[in-house]
């Protein structure tokens, strides 16, 4: 199955989960797995959140981010990976002055 984001309409979400500023999605969605691109521009975060239900795998494309996860935080640039286990708590920040975050994400309904 091909996944096209640039036929997904784009939505944007103000103050996601808490965040600030507006994050940008362009979701496939089947009902047990959610297949995201987002973008986070300058100053625009997710906000500190716990997995309940599913994990969440999180692909830097472009631009440089700061995870908090659980008790600590990570940094992450293009390339790099962040994993948020189910029961696990996390916060997606852009961590730019000067360029939009562009990542890639998974959320599986476990």
């Amino acid at each position: 199955m091909v996944i096209d984001f640039e036929k997904i309409t784009e939505v944007a979400n103000p103050e996601f989960k808490g965040g600030e500023g507006v994050t940008l999605f362009r979701i496939e969605n089947d009902g047990k797995n959610k297949i995201i691109r987002g973008r986070l521009d300058v100053g625009c975060s997710i906000g500190y959140h716990t997995h309940e239900t599913n994990s969440e795998v999180i692909y830097i494309i472009s631009g440089e981010a700061r995870c908090k996860y659980d008790d600590g935080e990570e940094r992450l640039e293009a390339g790099q990976c962040h994993y948020c286990p189910k029961g696990h708590s996390h916060a997606l920040i852009n961590g730019s002055l000067s360029e939009p975050l562009i990542f890639f994400a998974v959320v599986p309904e476990q």
